[in-house]
């Protein structure tokens, strides 16, 4: 596990703690891996261009924080991450949710190669990165699917279709409220809530969109 002493600036730190309590996600222990993952993503960042969000302030709120918005809709005992990227909202929620099991998938090799090392490093033994397409994971399924802007609602409900468990519910990450995505969400499918989110330090609209199974 990874125990130097994190480089962030004081600003940074500060901005990480104020979020994460605006976020009712407090916590020293969830801080310290953190600012650890946030140490690794930037050392990587520059050899690999894993995020085009470089910078230590907004990589906490942008990607971070934004993560942790989906926090309260977060169910177990397995959640799957698609289109993780460079490991979120996967790994953030893997540090807040020791106990839950996260498969986080993803179609780029380099990236996984950097989420394998952050979860080896920061001791997440409940993270297991899979390099696949959604469309082609045959894996375990899943009691939450969950996407941060990755596709739209519809293909994002075709793919999980094969994902989720029974009585499983999709998680899509959107920006502003998705009017037109919502009104073409294939037949089988409907939208629980769609409830807007603030991330601590951002003005940006955010949106989650629980997407579960219609009643037949």
């Amino acid at each position: 596990m990874a125990t130097d002493t994190p480089s962030a600036a004081p600003e940074v730190v500060e901005a990480l703690h104020a979020g994460l309590e605006a976020l009712n996600l407090a916590g020293a222990e969830r801080e310290r891996k953190l600012l650890a993952l946030l140490d690794l993503l930037l050392a990587w960042n520059r050899r690999l261009n894993l995020t085009a969000i470089a910078e230590p302030l907004a990589v906490v709120r942008k990607h971070f924080l934004d993560s942790l918005t989906v926090q309260p809709w977060i169910k177990g005992p397995r959640v799957l991450d698609l289109g993780t990227g460079a490991g979120f909202p996967g790994l953030p929620l893997a540090i807040v949710n020791p106990t839950l099991e996260f498969v986080l998938i993803d179609g780029t090799a380099k990236k996984l190669e950097f989420v394998r090392e952050a979860a080896r490093a920061l001791g997440l033994d409940n993270v297991a990165a899979v390099h696949a397409r959604a469309e082609n994971y045959s894996g375990a399924r899943a009691t939450t699917v969950v996407a941060r802007a990755v596709a739209e609602l519809a293909e994002l409900c075709r793919w999980a279709a094969k994902l989720l468990a029974p009585g499983g519910r999709l998680l899509a990450m959107k920006g502003r409220y998705p009017e037109r995505e919502l009104k073409a969400l294939p037949r089988g499918w409907r939208a629980a809530e769609v409830r807007p989110v603030a991330v601590p330090g951002l003005s940006d609209a955010r949106h989650v969109v629980v997407l579960e199974r219609a009643a037949a």
